[in-house]
Parts: C-alpha cells; sequence; structure tokens
C-alpha cells in the first residue's frame, strides 16, 4: 500500500526544487536510525501477509461483470470497527487499508502471527473470515475476489459507469482506457502518483503486452482506438495489448509477505537467499493471462506493472543524450533487484549499478558498510513522487518519512525494512513480494506457509541458494512466460551449499564462492527434487518439520498445502493462468482470434465465484485437498512449543 501519510501533495513541478533537500535529509535519517537501532537483538518471528481483493458487480441480465467503485464505502465500515475494537480492548482479527483502485481493499492480519509452528493452522483460517467480514458488507449481485480483474480498460467496465478523458488537461492519468474515477479518491497518494509519474517521465506511461496469437487473430494485431491519441500512436506496438495507466499494473491484485528476523545480519541474509526465490513464486503462481479482454503471451502481471509506474524520462531511458537527468536506468522503479546486500554474498553482484556517488559518501561517512551504502544509492537514484507541502522540514533524528518516500516507491521483488522510529515492537524485517494472488484462501495460505517455512529452513540449515543477480533477472523474464512452470527451466544451484560460521566468520562460506554454479532446472525440479543432488525445496521443508515438535492439526495442515504445491510444481494441478485461459479456448464464444469478450469474462468469474464460495470444485485448479485450520491456536499446543522454545533458548545460551 506505500506510505499513507497525509497533506497537501506537490505536483511534480512543485516537487522538483525540494527534490535533492529531500534525498539528503532521506539519508540523515536512515543513518540516524541506523545507528539506534543496528544493534537490536533478540527479536523473535513475526509474520504476516497482505492480500489485495477486487469489488465486482454482476450483471446478471446482459451477461456483463464490472468492477464496482465502493472501496471507500467498504473501508469506512472496516475502519470504524477497528477504531471501536481498539477502544474496547478486544483487538483487531485484521485490518483494512485502501488500495490504488476504487475497487480495492487490502486485507491483513490483526496482529502479526508468531514464531509458534502452529500459527501456520490458523493463517487460512484468518484469511477466510477476512473475506467473510469484507463481504457482508457487499450488496446484492457483488462479489470480493482476490484476483486481478481481466477487463481493466475495456468499454464500460466499471460501476458506476466511468469514461476516459484523454484530453483533460487537469487530468491525472489522461488515459484513453482509465477513467480518473477508478483511482481510490479516498487518500491523496494515488492520484498524485499517477499525475506525478506522468509529469515526471513527460509522458504516458507505455505498457505493450504480447498477444497470444491464435488461429485467427489478426497478423500483425493493431489496435484502433477511440480516442485520437499521440501517445497512443508514438508507444503502441504491433502485436501487442496496449495501456496507457499506472492503474493497469497497480490496479491488479497481489499477495505479499512480510517476516521479522532476530537482527539485522539476518535481515540482510534472507534478503539475499530470497531474492533467488522470488522468480520461482512467480511462475509457481501465476495467476494473470488476460489484459484489457485479450488473451496475451504471458501468465503474470509483473512486467506490466514495472511499466506501469515507470517514470523514467526518455534521457533516462538512453533515447536521447543525457542533458537534463544525471543517469541513464536501465530499469524501472518497479522490477528486480539489482544487488545482494549481505557482504559475503557481494562476489555475485555482476551487474553494474547506478548510483549517487554524493549519496554514497554520506552514507560511507555516516558508518553504514559498502553493501548496504550502495544498495541505499542505488534506490535514491529514483526522485521523491509524493511529497507534501507541510512535511517538507522534518526532525531528521524522530522521523523517517523522506526517507520512506523513496524507499517505499522502489517496487522491488524484495524489500529490505528497517524498523520504524516509533513502533519499538517492531524490528528489522524483511518483505517478500512477487506473489501473484490466488483465487482461494486455501491456496493463498499455502504459498504464504511455503514461504515461511522456507525461511525456517534457510535460517536453520545455514542455507545459501545465491547466484549472480543477472541470473535472478534472467529468470524473472522466463517465470512469466505462459506455462513458464511447464515449459521454462530456471538458472539455479543444483547442489546444496551452507554457511555454518558466524556472521563475522564467513571468510570462506560458499555465498563468497562464485565457484559454485548454477544449473538450468525446471520448476519441478527445483520445489520437488532433481532426482540427483537437488533433493528439492519442498523435501528441505519436510527434513526441517521432521525434527520438530509439531501439533498433528497443524502437520495435516501443512502437509496439505505442500502436497498442493508439489502438485502446482509438477503440472499435475494446473495454475489459475493455465485454468482460465482453458476456460477461455473452450468457451462456445471464443472466436480463436485472442479476444476475450463479455460474456466469456462474466462466465469466467461466476464460476470463479462459484468455486471460491464452495458451490463448485474444479480438481485441474484445486485437487483435492483439505486443511484443518482453525481460527485460534490450543492452550495446551501454544503451551508446548512456548516451553520447547525456552528450552531451546536456555540451551543455546548455555
Amino acid at each position: 500500500m506505500g506510505l499513507l501519510t497525509k497533506g497537501t501533495p506537490l505536483t511534480w513541478e512543485e516537487t522538483v526544487p525540494y527534490v535533492e533537500y529531500i534525498k539528503k535529509h532521506g539519508i540523515v535519517q536512515f543513518i540516524n536510525l541506523y545507528h539506534r537501532l543496528k544493534n537490536r537483538e533478540g527479536d523473535q518471528l513475526k509474520w504476516g501477509d497482505e492480500i489485495e481483493y477486487t469489488i465486482v458487480k454482476f450483471d446478471h441480465a446482459n451477461r456483463k461483470i464490472r468492477v464496482s467503485l465502493r472501496a471507500d464505502d467498504l473501508l469506512q465500515t472496516l475502519q470504524a470497527r477497528e477504531m471501536v475494537n481498539n477502544i474496547t480492548s478486544e483487538g483487531n482479527p485484521y485490518l483494512w487499508r485502501p488500495e490504488f483502485a476504487a475497487y480495492m481493499i487490502e486485507g491483513t492480519p490483526g496482529v502479526p502471527y508468531g514464531g509458534l509452528l502452529a500459527c501456520f493452522n490458523v493463517v487460512e483460517s484468518n484469511m477466510i473470515l477476512r473475506r467473510a467480514e469484507a463481504s457482508r458488507l457487499l450488496k446484492k449481485d457483488e462479489s470480493l475476489f482476490s484476483i486481478s480483474f481481466p477487463a481493466l480498460g475495456t468499454n464500460d467496465f466499471t460501476d458506476p459507469p466511468t469514461a476516459p478523458n484523454p484530453h483533460d488537461e487537469n487530468g491525472a492519468g489522461r488515459s484513453i482506457f482509465f477513467s480518473d474515477e477508478g483511482i481510490y479518491s479516498g487518500h491523496p497518494r494515488f492520484r498524485n502518483l499517477v499525475r506525478n509519474i506522468r509529469g515526471r517521465r513527460g509522458e504516458k506511461v507505455a505498457i505493450n503486452v504480447p498477444i497470444y496469437k491464435d488461429k485467427n487473430t489478426p497478423s500483425p494485431f493493431v489496435e484502433k482506438f477511440a480516442f485520437d491519441d499521440e501517445d497512443a500512436k508514438r508507444s503502441a506496438l504491433p502485436d501487442h495489448i496496449y495501456m496507457d495507466h499506472m492503474g493497469f499494473g497497480m490496479g491488479c491484485c497481489c499477495l505479499q509477505m512480510t517476516f521479522q528476523a532476530v537482527n539485522i545480519d539476518e535481515a540482510r541474509w534472507l534478503y539475499d537467499q530470497l531474492t533467488p526465490i522470488t522468480p520461482i513464486l512467480v511462475a509457481l503462481s501465476a495467476s494473470t493471462p488476460i489484459f484489457r479482454s485479450y488473451l496475451a503471451d504471458v501468465d503474470s502481471r509483473w512486467n506490466i506493472i514495472s511499466a506501469s509506474v515507470d517514470d523514467r524520462t526518455r534521457e533516462e531511458r538512453g533515447l536521447e543524450p543525457l542533458q537534463h537527468n544525471k543517469f541513464v536506468i536501465n530499469k524501472s522503479r518497479y522490477d528486480t533487484t539489482d544487488c545482494y546486500i549481505y557482504s559475503c554474498s557481494a562476489p555475485y553482484n555482476d551487474i553494474p549499478l547506478e548510483y549517487d556517488e554524493n549519496i554514497y559518501n554520506q552514507l560511507l561517512e555516516g558508518g553504514i558498510d559498502e553493501y548496504l551504502s550502495k544498495h541505499i544509492a542505488h534506490m535514491f537514484i529514483r526522485d521523491p513522487l509524493q511529497v507534501y507541502k507541510e512535511r517538507i522540514e522534518q526532525d531528521d533524528a524522530k522521523s523517517t518519512e523522506h526517507f520512506e518516500t523513496i524507499q517505499s516507491s522502489n517496487w522491488m521483488n524484495m524489500r529490505f525494512k528497517p524498523p520504524p522510529p516509533d513502533a519499538p515492537e517492531i524490528g528489522w524485517r524483511v518483505e517478500f513480494r512477487p506473489t501473484e494472488v490466488q483465487l482461494t484462501d486455501f491456496e493463498n495460505a499455502a504459498y504464504c506457509c511455503f514461504v515461511v517455512l522456507l525461511t525456517r529452513v534457510i535460517i536453520s540449515y545455514k542455507l545459501t541458494f545465491l547466484s549472480k543477480i543477472s541470473k535472478v533477472g534472467e529468470n524473472m523474464k522466463r517465470a512469466q512466460k505462459r506455462d513458464a512452470v511447464l515449459n521454462q527451466k530456471f538458472h539455479f544451484r543444483n547442489k546444496l551449499a551452507n554457511c555454518m560460521a558466524p556472521p563475522e566468520a564467513r571468510q570462506n562460506c560458499p555465498a563468497k564462492n562464485p565457484s559454485f554454479e548454477t544449473e538450468e532446472m525446471t520448476i519441478n525440479e527445483i520445489v520437488n527434487g532433481d532426482g540427483k543432488e537437488f533433493p528439492g525445496l519442498i523435501p528441505l521443508i519436510r527434513q526441517f518439520l521432521d525434527g520438530a515438535d509439531v501439533d498433528v492439526d497443524t502437520r495435516c495442515t501443512i502437509t496439505q498445502y505442500l502436497n498442493f504445491i508439489q502438485k502446482r510444481a509438477s503440472g499435475e494441478i494446473w495454475t489459475l493462468a493455465h485454468w482460465m485461459r482453458e476456460f477461455v479456448m473452450h468457451h462456445e464464444d471464443y472466436k480463436h482470434d485472442s479476444h476475450v469478450p463479455d460474456t466469456i469474462i462474466y462466465d469466467l468469474l461466476k464460476y470463479m465465484d462459484e468455486i471460491n464460495k464452495g458451490e463448485k470444485h474444479c480438481e485441474n485448479l484445486l485437487g483435492c485437498f483439505r486443511s484443518k485450520t482453525d481460527s485460534k491456536i490450543p492452550n495446551a499446543v501454544r503451551r508446548a512449543e512456548e516451553q520447547l522454545i525456552m528450552s531451546l533458548a536456555r540451551r543455546k545460551n548455555h
């Protein structure tokens, strides 16, 4: 959701005079925070998920489905309940926050899950109850989906109806498809981001997604647009689906996970080790094969979001000689990370890193080590896009707002998150960001538990999955391809390597030795094992669980999740993207011309809604799994796990 500070937002033109000031003071704020909290130790694992939901409305009479622009209505009620619960000390089982679009809301657990293994048995239950709470506020014929809406930007795709106006000089997006009314209006952040990305870039964003070429698809595929638009004439590519607004990316839903580390070293280590895992999850969770009601030749939204927030000027994109800008920047501010940040990961940083020398030196002189300094300085080649008139002057010893305004708008596949300055209960954290959201709560819980359990395996066995950072970028490109889980191979370590020494002594660990190389492996081999030297991620998790004291219900639930993901990886169970594509291809209204008309979108989402509500089941998509999820951890299980944790801690201290 990003930084939700309120105030009077500045336009890009009004922001420009303050850019260098904000960067300089943002770095001072980070340095102050770092030194205040760098020695923080002993934080326990706490983690949580963020799920974004789309509100839709069915028009059964006309077999049409639209997004419902009622996010603010729902949020006012949901957040009012939060305030009441806080006053009465009842606590909140879930929290609700705004997202980019007027048809989106974001839900999280009310409090983080803890380090008890039994917590894995309450995740799905929390998601089920979370969805039910929001769904109770829906009107007749409305539903709540955890998917990205496949008809964004088509004619009459919102309820109530809205119309784009690309010629409105005061408009935020000036899109030929996506109206400003589709942007969430309850907070100034979102509309101002749209306006300032366009203002800084000097033109509208340009998103081009390769179209799926079916037997009747025109070749070349060239669209005729409803508006005479210069940006479209210049930017729309043949054989691609063209889009021109931030909403086509940030208006898609996602699933993200954040977990707290024991200290800053563990957070940096986890950040690096999970980075090579991110493309694997993109392929495994693929769920977005349709854009603007056209079948695409990709299964993921990743590059679409990347292009939707690309504020680089023509100079920064290398299209014109540098004159007004400092750098040619190779990527959008939403993309794969360009460097590892732990010291012994440095040999795997094999791509040139653009960073501001002045900011880098400011960090070094402030006592930040080389690798973290480069990471921060690289982030700060981006300008702040969201500045509030009343909040330019800050107390750098107490605030990190200038730092966060740039950090929170660098939307990478991983995010290293310092503790907030005003929340002593929160430690150093890592955010895992690329997973595509799934249709059902079972699937979303399965992916969350899989990733969090993988962090426990990495830490417990001191495993390293590092590969060259350039390989991660290549893997991310492959992960988005159609049926990547079945057809693509990914650069990945084919042998286990670990690093048993403490951080300060890790001079000869495999992570520092680039001779430990990768080979190309399928998702099935990475997840389930290659039958040779690499055991597979899920067998490693099972080995970890075999050595842990897990109650019967939790072990049953985790087993269901792991079995499900194993079958997704092998192709025995389809990804949502594959399932949606098959549904369209076999629908009687499909003309094999890549276009997905309203009637198919309606039938598709109606069937998905019935699956989500338990009225229908589809084995190809979900298999035959059922967890033993529960809303509470039994007291006996909680006491037993807490006693075990205390016993292990005492043994470690002695």
